[in-house]
């Protein structure tokens, strides 16, 4: 049922993560300080939900550009918020053990 609804009302085209990271993205994790102490994927930069306006400039030039965080729902905001501000070349990964896995 849950996969059912998700494909009726998800704006999101469905996208093949390991391409995405295939590519070097700018891997962003959108989690607290402390969550990303506690783990996270290689490679990752910790820019909190709560900081990502004020940290724009850091994603100006970035071809690629993977989001997450523990569940998925601070990194879809994300998403949001980069679009809005003219990034349309971002991926929203969901939870961060997506990457993880792929990152090694």
């Amino acid at each position: 049922m849950f996969g059912i609804l998700k494909s009726l009302f998800s704006s999101s085209p469905k996208v093949d993560l390991n391409e995405v990271m295939a590519r070097k993205p700018f891997l962003v994790d959108v989690r607290t300080p402390a969550e990303f102490s506690q783990g996270h994927p290689k490679g990752a930069v910790n820019i909190p939900l709560d900081k990502l306006t004020a940290n724009l400039t850091r994603f100006k030039g970035k071809t690629d550009i993977v989001v997450f965080c523990r569940s998925g729902a601070r990194s879809s905001q994300a998403k949001s918020i980069l679009a809005a501000n003219g990034f349309d070349n971002v991926t929203d990964a969901g939870p961060w053990d997506n990457v993880a896995r792929i990152t090694g």
